[in-house]
């Protein structure tokens, strides 16, 4: 993204009590919901619901230690302020995704597989963390989301799964390291079945000394969505998307361009509900230049505490040109 629109949207972002949310739309790149939902925190891994009208998104702090599922609901053109999820708030809990149909609400979480148990942990090149499980919850008839249910199978093994991604058929796709990834994650998919979901099978994309993650898949598996570096990225990581070539292969990954990619670091894809329409989260910001205006210490609060101040925010980009060049329609 040029300097001048994100100095544009610095400032608009500054001025978010006393504007609508339309007068902080860029002409490419929008800012989600600045100074509600993308704030001076972590915000990634937009999810929303079928009519557009609720997102689930993670905010956690600046080391991404203390992840908790927090959702917004956009009234009369504003987005709420975000409350956290009725199932989140305990354990570490991050990566929202919906089912399709929007009757399941997916995530990864570190709690305990038996009630009292200790949090799941895991261990990586020397490294130990919080490990991650993936289950869901239910939309009850009232509306309200069941318990949480965690998803048995192959693909929890080794308490490394992140950012699921689930297609219109139950199959179930996320990023992960395991026996077959390398020395870097790659993307998996676990098939539904009769029987639950099937063995884990590594997407193939190419060179295994690419680091992939985050995958977002087409509904109809289509096309895929991931984060990742494979030679030509403008940041430590960018997005990339692979189409399904005919005989069910996918095709070389391509590097997405317009403002969906920066020199920043943009992961964590998320298709919305109209057609092209990406969330990614990204920690681009305006350029400081040097003398700049003079702050005090008022403006110093402000633009530091603000939405562009490194962290990670909420970014939507419309691909439908990209997906219409190669065929895919609504």
């Amino acid at each position: 993204m040029s300097p001048h629109r994100l100095i544009a949207l610095a400032a608009c972002a500054a001025a978010f009590a006393t504007l609508p949310l339309a007068a902080c739309a860029a002409s490419a790149a929008e800012l989600l919901g600045p100074g509600v939902i993308s704030t001076g925190l972590q915000e990634t891994s937009a999810a929303f619901s079928l009519d557009g009208e609720t997102v689930y998104f993670l905010r956690s702090d600046f080391s991404e230690k203390d992840d908790t599922i927090v959702f917004s609901q956009r009234q009369e053109g504003h987005w709420s302020t975000p409350q956290v999820a009725a199932f989140s708030g305990r354990w570490h809990d991050s990566e929202p995704t919906f089912s399709p149909d929007g009757q399941r609400l997916y995530f990864v979480s570190n709690r305990p597989l038996q009630p009292g148990g200790a949090p799941l942990v895991t261990e990586m090149a020397g490294h130990r963390f919080s490990g991650t499980n993936l289950w869901y919850v239910e939309r009850q008839a009232n509306g309200h989301w069941g318990t949480p249910v965690h998803v048995d199978g192959a693909l929890n093994d080794g308490a490394q799964i992140y950012n699921p991604s689930v297609a219109a058929n139950g199959d179930i796709y996320f990023s992960a390291h395991r026996p077959d990834s390398g020395k870097a994650y790659q993307i998996y998919v676990a098939r539904r079945t009769a029987h639950g979901h099937g063995l884990p099978e590594r997407v193939d994309l190419g060179d295994l000394a690419h680091s992939r993650m985050d995958p977002a898949i087409d509904p109809q598996q289509r096309f895929l969505l991931f984060a990742g570096d494979e030679g030509d990225a403008l940041g430590r990581a960018d997005i990339y998307i692979a189409f399904r070539q005919p005989d069910g292969s996918w095709g070389k990954p391509e590097h997405l361009g317009g403002d969906v990619n920066s020199q920043a670091l943009e992961n964590a894809p998320a298709l919305g509900r109209r057609f092209g329409e990406l969330y990614v989260s990204s920690n681009r910001q305006p350029e400081v230049r040097f003398p700049k205006a003079r702050d005090d210490a008022r403006s110093l609060q402000q633009r530091l505490s603000g939405p562009l101040n490194g962290s990670r925010n909420l970014w939507r980009v419309d691909i439908s040109e990209v997906l219409r060049t190669h065929g895919i329609a609504p």
